[in-house]
């Protein structure tokens, strides 16, 4: 889900232009030596290393260069870390209640297999000595404030980008193994969980694709183009995310549903 902005769309279509521009330069004339470029207000030097890699990393910014990632950005930012910690908090909430009341029976217990209480019971929702939700309390925090910090008006430095997207990876790659372990090993499906695997897919794909298309996840000269494009797109790559995520989860389970209408 996208919200189009007129601001944002002149200054992504300013951008693309610019990053187009480059590319094809580098790509196409080989360039040697130090050469400036004007980007940004600084200088940018591609060094030899650009000829050579093709990859956008040897692109030198100045120290200090900001990015300006779009309103549309922070509002995605926040929207899946409220839905995401929405959803890791009322885990938390469920958790207390069991360890109070071993034998209540939870509001996510529609079924059989569609339970939180029998996912949270196995060994793999303590996969590091405590419940995995007070993992989800915290890390989402970070995509809400980041969003909000943006929308006051607040520039963060590629490095900090870089640190944010390994962040927003190791949670994606967490989640999707969570998301493994409860269909094909547990067996048993938490609807909260569900929650929270659903928010994660976006933040991954908006964050990942950002900083493909402006620079600061080393990605090769000749795919800038597609890149940019893909940013614009990256409902696309959430649909067919989460398409294929509902399919396995219909098939594994497909012997299940007539009990479930029964």
């Amino acid at each position: 889900m996208r919200l189009s902005l007129p601001g944002d769309q002149r200054r992504s279509g300013l951008m693309r232009s610019k990053r187009l521009v480059l590319a094809k330069s580098l790509v196409e004339s080989g360039v040697a030596g130090s050469t400036a470029i004007s980007m940004t207000p600084s200088p940018i030097k591609v060094t030899n290393l650009a000829c050579h890699t093709g990859f956008m990393s040897a692109i030198k910014q100045p120290a200090g260069i900001t990015l300006e990632p779009t309103r549309s950005f922070a509002i995605n930012l926040i929207w899946t870390g409220i839905l995401g910690w929405f959803a890791a908090f009322s885990l938390v909430l469920e958790r207390i209640h069991v360890a109070t009341n071993p034998d209540a029976t939870l509001s996510c217990d529609l079924n059989p297999f569609i339970s939180c209480k029998s996912v949270m019971l196995t060994p793999q929702a303590s996969l590091f000595g405590f419940p995995n939700p007070l993992i989800g309390v915290a890390a989402f925090i970070a995509p809400i404030a980041v969003g909000v910090a943006i929308l006051a008006g607040a520039k963060f430095a590629a490095w900090f980008w870089r640190l944010f997207a390994v962040g927003i990876t190791g949670g994606f790659l967490f989640v999707l193994w969570l998301w493994t372990q409860s269909t094909f090993v547990i067996g048993v499906l938490c609807p909260y969980c569900m929650v929270a695997w659903a928010a994660m897919v976006p933040l991954f794909w908006k964050v990942i694709l950002f900083g493909a298309k402006d620079g600061f996840i080393d990605t090769p000269l000749r795919f800038v183009g597609f890149f940019d494009n893909a940013y614009e797109k990256a409902w696309v790559f959430t649909l067919v995310t989460e398409a294929i995520i509902i399919a396995v989860i219909i098939v594994r389970f497909w012997s299940m549903w007539p009990a479930l209408w029964s």
